[in-house]
């Protein structure tokens, strides 16, 4: 429609609004279609004209660097049934944060579901359930063209790959195939960006082997600092001294050991330990924390002359809270599995507050032991409230005996009894911690607990454990 017939469009719609007739008005191509009518008729067949012009014809045209894309993909699992999908929407409105979010979507992944892509779409992040790497690929797509190939990843297809389904590919295969995945991340992650020849270089701890060393050491000369640093701290892992300035006065490992006081315990059977010195100011605290991300466990073992599990057990947890986070963060970095697998076995038996401590070492830690740290939190009712800081793991799996033995069951109701909003609002995260870690039967006996303790049933604060429950009573549906 051109500006004309705009105008002419505009000035019939003033005289219907003032009750006046429009034929003569009209356009010769809209007479000839009214006309030979009643003049009531000739009006209406014009009103009709006049609607789908301003319907069609003013349309916007869509901009010219608008690009078409190839539809959704399809995923690995069925889409959550409609049924469920309003207790899906009030759990991810529950949800206060993109992590949470992530929680409530694997929990549906371990139940054999994926979310509709209009309650939930995956960011760009790894943290997403692996199962949506193709919607991950679909957002980052641009000419909309590369579909990922079905077949096995190789040197050949590694372009025809989109970053999400090519990082699962590598971990899978480093988990099967450890040398096989370390050849193709070799030949190809030189010719990637910085960014993304980090993330490659990281999938490498999977499957962690004395084999991957000599590439890993070649890693030290990398045009990216980032991916020097990510290499040393495996090569730590594999317990290799590689610091360039070893024993000189750049060492960070020296400089770190000046931070480290040294003493003996212990009356009939002397023992070393090791407790953080005393700061004198902030900028010495501020020192310390570079020097303890920059160092590897393994260096600074062997500046005192022993191994790592022997600094680790001679450390004296308790002395100063933020050194203790700074000891857990440098093994989760750069320990050997030993190392990691030690403290978090020595903590975890000594319990109480240093327990907390293994909280760091999750991402290392077996399933194993990381259900075994949050049955130990769910027995101590004065350190509760860190359960919610736990990541990495497992979905649906935390039976009744693990909550109805502890103190977590009298904690809650007391919480949900009481009038203080402060303890009401961290019951609430508990809550929704646990109905992601519970199984359906614990999900649904916790309900009835804390609704008996007088929280009303349809209450916000129990969605993730509704939903947990729903889950389960679908999947027995179906099975009969």
């Amino acid at each position: 429609m051109n500006e004309g017939e705009q105008t002419g469009l505009a000035t019939m719609r003033d005289c219907w609004i003032t009750g006046g007739a429009t034929f003569d008005l009209a356009p010769a191509a809209w007479k000839a279609i009214a006309g030979g009518a009643s003049p009531d008729e000739q009006e209406r067949r014009l009103l009709a004209i006049a609607a789908q012009a301003l319907g069609v014809a003013l349309r916007p045209a869509a901009p010219k660097t608008l690009k078409r894309r190839p539809p959704l993909p399809g995923l690995a699992l069925p889409l959550l049934p409609e049924r469920l999908r309003p207790l899906l929407r009030a759990a991810l409105k529950q949800a206060a944060d993109a992590r949470r979010k992530t929680r409530v979507v694997t929990l549906v992944a371990s139940r054999g579901f994926v979310l509709h892509p209009m309650d939930w779409m995956p960011s760009s992040d790894q943290n997403s359930p692996d199962v949506y790497a193709p919607w991950i690929d679909w957002q980052a797509s641009v000419d909309g063209e590369r579909h990922t190939p079905q077949e096995k990843l190789t040197a050949e297809n590694w372009d025809e790959f989109y970053p999400a389904a090519r990082r699962i590919a590598l971990a899978d295969m480093r988990r099967r195939e450890p040398a096989a995945a370390r050849m193709l991340i070799e030949a190809k992650a030189s010719g990637e960006p910085a960014e993304v020849r980090l993330a490659l270089i990281e999938l490498m701890r999977f499957g962690l082997n004395a084999e991957d060393a000599p590439f890993l050491k070649n890693l030290a000369t990398d045009r990216s600092g980032k991916v020097q640093d990510l290499a040393g701290r495996l090569l730590a892992r594999l317990g290799e001294h590689g610091h360039s300035s070893e024993g000189g006065a750049e060492d960070p490992a020296v400089e770190l050991a000046v931070f480290i006081g040294e003493g003996k315990s212990g009356f009939i059977r002397r023992r070393t330990t090791y407790t953080p010195a005393k700061l004198k100011s902030p900028a010495q605290e501020k020192r310390r924390a570079e020097l303890f991300e920059t160092c590897n466990l393994v260096d600074l073992a062997r500046r005192f002359g022993i191994t790592e599990p022997e600094f680790i057990g001679a450390w004296q947890f308790g002395a100063d809270n933020n050194a203790d986070i700074l000891i857990a963060r440098m093994v989760a970095a750069s320990g050997s599995d030993a190392a990691v697998t030690h403290m978090a076995d020595m903590l975890v038996t000594e319990g109480g507050k240093p327990a907390l401590f293994v909280l760091h070492l999750v991402p290392r830690l077996d399933s194993r032991r990381k259900r075994a740290l949050v049955r130990l939190i769910l027995k101590q009712a004065n350190y509760l409230s860190a359960i919610n800081l736990a990541e990495g793991i497992d979905a649906g799996w935390l039976e009744w005996d693990d909550l109805s033995n502890g103190s977590v069951l009298p904690a809650l109701r007391s919480a949900v009894a009481g009038n203080d909003e402060a303890v009401r609002r961290g019951a609430d995260d508990i809550l929704a911690t646990i109905g992601y870690l519970a199984t359906a039967t614990t999900a649904a006996k916790l309900i009835d607990e804390v609704v008996a303790a007088g929280m009303p049933p349809a209450a916000p604060s129990l969605s993730v454990l509704r939903l947990n429950a729903a889950l389960a009573e679908h999947q027995s549906r179906t099975d009969t």
